[in-house]
């Protein structure tokens, strides 16, 4: 049996900590990482903060060139169209898949859950990650490991920032009911182009959140 040791432990804290620093913008996107001042914020030694900061970078979440510091992922906006250009794709197919895979039950228990993050009960929306419950339920394990897995950190990042513009969150959780109401009715179709409609409105709030982003770089959406 495999048991944590006190350093992975420190480490896996340490990688939560940093993550939140990065999600909040408190560790702004190109931001430098400074290994020894977060130490000494976290009262814990420089080794577990330099293990959780290279599993940043295999998530892709930091990047470190040859003699410099680690910084904080900045992408630009081609790459943030071409990410959610293949979030549109990806996450209307899980749509589609899962309003035929997953069991009424389920479908049921996540508008429950939709409903009881939005009257402050039970989960929070950021724990209630309807994307995620979709994606694993579509039952394609591809789908599942590129948003579940590869993709999964650096877009609750930008979908962080997007749901935090003025009057998103709202308009997002109607959103998210009318896509889990389509596929509680097997209406598959509508499930997917629900979801594509979603993201590109979310990336378009994103894009105009962003100074440093040309106006011509605008995702087109389905509807």
């Amino acid at each position: 049996m495999n048991v944590d040791t006190p350093q992975s432990t420190l480490a896996e804290q340490a990688f939560e900590q940093i993550f939140d620093l990065i999600l909040t913008g408190e560790l702004p996107l190109g931001g430098i990482v400074n290994e020894a001042n977060l130490a000494q914020r976290f009262s814990i030694s420089r080794g577990p903060v330099r293990e959780a900061v290279q599993r940043l970078q295999g998530l892709r979440l930091v990047t470190r060139e040859p003699y410099m510091r680690a910084r904080v992922v900045q992408l630009s906006g081609r790459d943030l169209v071409e990410i959610f250009q293949l979030r549109q794709g990806v996450e209307g197919m899980a749509c589609r898949l899962a309003s035929q895979a997953m069991r009424d039950t389920d479908l049921q228990q996540l508008l429950d859950d939709l409903e009881q993050s939005r009257n402050g009960q039970g989960a929070t929306p950021e724990i209630l990650d309807i994307h995620v419950r979709i994606a694993k339920g579509s039952g394609n394990k591809r789908i599942v490991s590129l948003l579940c897995g590869d993709l999964y950190h650096l877009m609750r990042i930008y979908r962080f920032r997007s749901g935090s513009e003025p009057g998103r969150r709202g308009k997002a959780f109607e959103e998210h009911w009318q896509i889990v109401r389509a596929m509680r009715s097997r209406d598959p179709d509508l499930a997917e182009s629900l979801m594509r409609a979603h993201i590109g409105r979310a990336t378009e709030t994103l894009l105009a959140s962003l100074n440093d982003i040309e106006a011509p770089l605008r995702l087109v959406t389905e509807t």
